[in-house]
């Protein structure tokens, strides 16, 4: 077999990954509507940037990413792979190339940008949105409720 998959079960298995509604994005979406926040869902803060984040305050101009240990290098839990380890360390780097990307443009256009690994515990995530848009909220206030 050719390509990026070793296998057919590979293929198959990396294939239904989520690119949306993973368990820990699930999970932090959970604990941020509890803490009463409002937002957007796999929205792309650029209208025009194929960038779409996970969580986004747009009245806040906030853009949350949860990432994921593998697809994007986490320092703590990131493996390597057994298999075509080449083109999966390339594609680890090219991942983390475009996050950077990411970040660096939506930071020119006046966003702030906070991103969290998978492993992240949810309620210390949105204490870091909450701590994020307290700030923001003595210059004016937010209400996100028609964001969602």
């Amino acid at each position: 077999m050719s390509g990026w998959a070793s296998s057919d079960g590979v293929r198959r298995g990396m294939q239904a990954n989520r690119g949306r509604d993973t368990k820990p994005e699930l999970a932090v979406r959970r604990a941020a509507h509890a803490a009463g926040l409002r937002y957007r869902v796999d929205f792309r803060p650029i209208p025009n940037l194929n960038r779409r984040a996970d969580l986004v305050f747009t009245r806040a101009k906030i853009a949350v990413f949860v990432d994921g240990c593998f697809w994007h290098g986490c320092p703590e839990h990131h493996t390597v792979a057994r298999t075509n380890a080449a083109f999966w360390a390339d594609k680890v780097l090219s991942n983390r190339a475009r996050d950077a990307n990411t970040d660096e443009l939506l930071l020119e256009a006046g966003w702030t940008v906070l991103r969290a690994w998978e492993h992240d515990p949810p309620e210390l995530v949105v204490a870091r949105i909450l701590a994020t848009l307290r700030p923001r909220e003595d210059d004016e206030p937010e209400d996100e409720s028609s964001d969602r």
